[in-house]
């Protein structure tokens, strides 16, 4: 695989220091500086497999380059043309006789099978104090292996300028103004499986009870354009193609500022359900020791306050969850998290195919009528 060093933006100059600045905002992360690497740290590089795009620019402004400069380690992403967990539970299983990473993010449901596989290591209190920092459902996210490094949650996203009122319910995709005016993704994609959980769990407080969210999806179906939104829903609102559609909250909240406004996101009345990443060392990681470092400093309270108020993914660090400028945007503010379906991933995982089953016979039909 190949390897793309960030030497540049990893070096101690006065740009790094910049984005440091902008990073560690007054009051919450400056405030709340990681512990110190283990004395003796090797210095790397660590190398670390994770999300391309505007997760990846934003996670190096607001982790990567703090935790280099005040460590001295150098970080390195795998080859930025992996594009998700999937990709990334191939390269450890190709990589598996002969580790060329030490990092890895990737969501909680992917990371279960590698654990399993012995592909990433089970992490301790011992090597990584900072898991007791962590809520509960981090902890336990991992299967057993790396715990949960950030929450993000499926939002409802229409265009400001079109849809009056704002929509408050999922029920409202079922409007006959919005006939051809939806996007929508479809199983297996996990924001399916969430919009599933979330109305089930709704409906009857048992997310597991998809009989109970298919009245929804079917009055929903007749109305959507497109059932693979490309590249998703929010660029679709904003472009015009669409003017309602779904799209996981820190992306929506992005798109929100950059367009000022313009795209609304709402956590519908029915409820959310969140998409759980997880940060994993890779079991015979070349620079285990390094990686431990980095993990430490990515699960502490500093970073991810940081990450949360520059990209609105929620934290799981209970500290940064209380001190976070953006956590009100996030389903882990207080007043959004009744709402919240306790969807167990692994569990869900394992309902795929039977849900897949019932969509593409209720579901789908009902949107060729």
């Amino acid at each position: 695989m190949r390897l793309t060093t960030l030497a540049a933006a990893l070096t101690l100059t006065t740009a790094l220091g910049a984005s440091l600045g902008t990073a560690l905002l007054p009051g919450t992360a400056a405030a709340q500086a990681p512990a110190a690497a283990p004395q003796g740290t090797p210095q790397g590089p660590v190398t670390l497999l994770t999300y391309s795009g505007i997760f990846r620019d934003n996670y190096l402004d607001t982790v990567v380059n703090p935790f280099a400069q005040r460590t001295g380690i150098a970080v390195q992403y795998g080859d930025a043309g992996l594009g998700g967990s999937a990709q990334f539970l191939g390269t450890l299983r190709a990589q598996k006789a002969d580790p060329q990473v030490d990092v890895v993010i990737m969501d909680a449901t992917t990371a279960a099978a590698a654990c399993a596989e012995g592909l990433v290591e089970k992490l301790t209190p011992e090597d990584v104090p900072e898991l007791a920092q962590l809520d509960e459902q981090a902890r336990s996210s991992g299967a057993g292996c790396g715990p949960a490094v950030t929450y993000d949650h499926l939002s409802l996203v229409y265009d400001t300028e079109k849809v009056k009122p704002a929509p408050t319910r999922w029920a409202d995709f079922a409007k006959p103004e919005f006939a051809g005016k939806l996007s929508f993704s479809t199983l297996p994609n996990i924001q399916a499986l969430a919009l599933i959980g979330a109305l089930a769990n709704h409906a009857t407080g048992d997310w597991r009870k998809i009989d109970s969210a298919i009245p929804t999806l079917k009055a929903i179906a007749p109305n959507v354009q497109t059932f693979e939104p490309s590249p998703d829903g929010g660029a679709m609102v904003l472009s015009g193609q669409v003017e309602m559609g779904t799209l996981w909250n820190a992306r929506a909240q992005y798109y929100h500022d950059q367009s000022k406004g313009r795209l609304g996101v709402i956590i519908p009345e029915e409820g959310t359900a969140f998409q759980i990443n997880t940060i994993n060392i890779v079991a015979n990681a070349p620079h285990r020791a390094a990686a431990i470092a980095f993990v430490r400093n990515a699960l502490s309270a500093g970073p991810q306050v940081a990450f949360t108020d520059r990209m609105f993914y929620g934290p799981t660090n209970v500290e940064a969850q209380r001190t976070a400028k953006a956590i009100d945007r996030t389903a882990l503010d207080p007043k959004y998290r009744s709402r919240v379906a306790p969807i167990d991933w692994l569990e869900a995982v394992r309902l795929r195919d039977r849900w897949n089953q019932v969509w593409r016979r209720e579901v789908m039909t009902a949107a060729n009528r």
